[in-house]
């Protein structure tokens, strides 16, 4: 049987994965809100972005497909995209905070 990623496996995958424009990852800015791992290797990325009109709503699941595709052990991947929680700033790790100026 094939090794399976952890959830944190993946979710280090998905650091990789940036907003074009603010060059940080979904992961620091609060994007992704559950990774789910069954038996058989598939893997379900629940997530959001920051705004239902986000011109990135096909580009960012796709680029999630992708980090998370390359992982030993995935047989699919599926991106559950949610706008339940909405998403706010405060859902963005201190660092993302920090690198587009929030904390004063």
């Amino acid at each position: 049987m094939a090794k399976l990623p952890t959830k944190e496996e993946v979710m280090e995958a998905l650091k990789e994965v940036l907003d074009p424009e603010l060059r940080l990852s979904i992961v620091d800015l609060g994007l992704v809100y559950d990774v789910d791992i069954t038996e058989a290797g598939d893997v379900t990325v629940t997530m959001t972005l920051t705004t239902p009109g986000c011109p990135l709503n096909e580009y960012l699941p796709a680029q999630v497909d992708e980090a998370v595709s390359r992982l030993e052990g995935v047989r699919h991947v599926d991106v559950n995209l949610v706008w339940d929680p909405p998403w706010n700033p405060d859902m963005m790790s201190d660092e993302a905070k920090l690198a587009l100026g929030w904390f004063r």
